[in-house]
């Protein structure tokens, strides 16, 4: 069925690329009006040219790009319905392998992109929408808040607290009418993703080793690692009028890999390789 937000205005950060690129696609399929908001000017302003949304530069640190693009939405279409926080990075520029060697830049790096970008986001989003009595704010988390050691120190950081403001703002604006809630994927192959691991197991290696690790063996669903498509999905229900009794919700979208008790996957950084192992 097409047209779920049919007329409404959407906002997506990190929009020009994986997640947010599908998402974008998905949102125009659906009926909306689109503004990607990235750095990526090139890919951003292609992806606007090929789906007929509009592109603007920003970075989500800053916190006046965000609310210049959500000026952009209001402007341009009359207001911002759906506010799709998903910039986000894994790493910054010195990743390390142990909590006793956490580099502070490293962790102040994507704090800023990851947990400032998506204040800014609910900060802004909401500044437009509580008028309005309506909206729906929505952030990529991750199971890394769920699984611990799934993921680096400060990616792991971020998205617990990714999920602490978005239980924090929607007992806040549920009195607004305004919905706020944050998908926690498990693995999922986009190109920043691919680049981060590629010199660990390729992507396509780490699909094929994880079937084979885990055929057959129940409570396990084979598409841990998903396509954008997949979370592109889930914010597509979490935007549409089909939840609009669903706030403050973390949507794990994960195949069941964060509740299956009896395996657990790790990445070894440290020496360099992906290993999987089974729990007896």
């Amino acid at each position: 069925m097409l047209s779920r937000i049919q007329g409404k205005v959407a906002l997506v950060t990190g929009g020009a690329s994986g997640i947010g690129a599908a998402t974008v696609k998905k949102f125009r399929a659906h009926g909306a009006e689109v503004i990607i908001a990235d750095v990526q000017d090139s890919r951003g302003e292609a992806l606007a040219a090929e789906t007929g949304a509009h592109y603007t530069h920003c970075d989500v640190s800053q916190e006046s790009q965000v609310a210049a693009a959500v000026d952009l939405a209001v402007s341009k279409f009359g207001s911002l319905g759906i506010m799709f926080n998903n910039a986000g990075i894994i790493s910054g520029p010195k990743p390390a392998d142990s909590i006793a060697r956490l580099d502070m830049s490293d962790l102040d790096a994507v704090l800023a992109v990851n947990v400032r970008g998506v204040a800014h986001g609910v900060k802004h989003a909401a500044r437009v929408m509580v008028p309005r009595n309506s909206g729906s704010i929505i952030t990529t988390a991750s199971i890394a808040h769920i699984i611990s050691g799934s993921a680096l120190h400060p990616y792991t950081i971020s998205k617990h607290a990714v999920v602490g403001i978005t239980k924090l703002a929607a007992s806040e604006l549920a009195f607004h009418g305004v919905r706020v809630n944050c998908i926690s994927p498990a693995g999922v192959v986009t190109e920043i993703s691919t680049k981060f691991w590629e010199n660990l197991v390729p992507v396509a290696e780490a699909k094929l080793e994880m079937q084979a690790a885990f055929s057959g063996k129940p409570g396990f669903d084979l598409r841990a690692l998903m396509e954008p498509e997949e979370i592109a999905e889930a914010a597509l229900f979490l935007a549409s009028d089909e939840s609009r009794f669903v706030s403050g919700h973390d949507l794990v979208v994960d195949g069941s890999l964060a509740g299956t008790a009896a395996f657990n996957i790790f990445k070894d950084i440290q020496h360099g390789q992906l290993r999987l192992v089974t729990k007896n």
